[in-house]
């Protein structure tokens, strides 16, 4: 879901790092020196499971993490992301530098959004049923939204760019399944073995 260089117009891309800077700006003012670790464990998740992907015009398909991401760092997935972005960026030339803050905001922001509706169910519930479905739909949305926002900000580059956006969003559609239950999973696992990454009080 990287959107690559040469694309958007300029007051696009300063919105987007304008916003991607807010959000990282929040995030790390939140970061606990004792997170920091979990932070960067979630940088390199996330820099490793968007390296498998299928090019498209303009951009490309993936797994995300993002939802699992925002489930457990909240307002620190902001960094975490951004981190990932730029060593992408760096090393393998996806996505782009001019292009890192709307990359930034189209996957951290539903991470944010997912966790601060997500997180308060799987860590105050004691029933599985509602920590799987917590986990599942905070992944499932997060790349649900993730594509709605790369879908609008290459709508916003102009019209030749449109059916690139809705080629984009159907593409996702099984990627978005795929990290619901994954998501799911990684939750349940943790809920079991480390809570009080969740902020589970037993």
């Amino acid at each position: 879901m990287h959107i690559s260089e040469g694309i958007l117009p300029w007051p696009v891309l300063a919105a987007g790092a304008g916003l991607a800077a807010a959000g990282t700006f929040v995030g790390l003012k939140k970061l606990d020196y004792e997170h920091v670790p979990r932070v960067g464990v979630m940088a390199a998740a996330f820099f490793v499971v968007s390296l498998i992907h299928v090019p498209l015009p303009g951009t490309s398909v993936h797994l995300i993490g993002n939802g699992l991401a925002g489930l457990i760092l909240g307002w620190q997935a902001f960094p975490a992301i951004l981190v990932g972005l730029f060593l992408q960026a760096l090393l393998f030339q996806f996505g782009g530098f001019t292009t890192l803050g709307v990359n930034t905001l189209d996957m951290a922001l539903p991470a944010v959004l997912v966790g601060i509706a997500f997180r308060p169910l799987v860590s105050r519930s004691s029933s599985l049923i509602r920590i799987y479905s917590g986990g599942f739909l905070a992944g499932f949305l997060a790349v649900l939204m993730a594509g709605v926002l790369t879908a609008l900000a290459l709508t916003l580059a102009g019209n030749e760019f449109s059916l690139q956006a809705k080629i984009i969003f159907v593409a996702h559609i099984p990627i978005m399944i795929i990290e619901g239950i994954i998501c799911a999973l990684c939750i349940g696992f943790l809920w079991n073995m480390k809570p009080e990454i969740l902020g589970v009080k037993r």
